[in-house]
């Protein structure tokens, strides 16, 4: 995962937001407790956030050869699968009855 400049003089680009006065004090708690200033406190939590929402978008990058390769296999027709069969007859594990 990339990380977020620490220097202010990298940093050209402009956000804003309001929050409430509760939301205000956690988040800034919150950066006390870091050791970090708000805005790097905040930039490396939205950041974070980010991030992970964009790789939970579960985009496959594949170039010529291996995405022809990707795509052959999808296309294949589905096999019987002993493991696949076992998991799907078991219940959910948070399935207590």
């Amino acid at each position: 995962m990339s990380t977020v400049a620490s220097t202010s003089n990298s940093r050209s680009a402009r956000l804003g937001f309001r929050a409430t006065p509760e939301q205000e004090a956690v988040i800034r708690r919150a950066a006390e407790v870091a050791h970090k200033s708000l805005t790097d406190f905040i930039l490396q939590s939205a950041y974070s956030v980010a991030e992970q929402t964009l790789l939970d978008q579960r985009l496959f990058v594949a170039s010529g050869s291996k995405c022809q390769e990707l795509l052959e296999l999808l296309d294949r027709p589905a096999q019987p699968n002993d493991g696949l069969r076992d998991l799907f007859s078991r219940k959910d594990p948070w399935e207590t009855r």
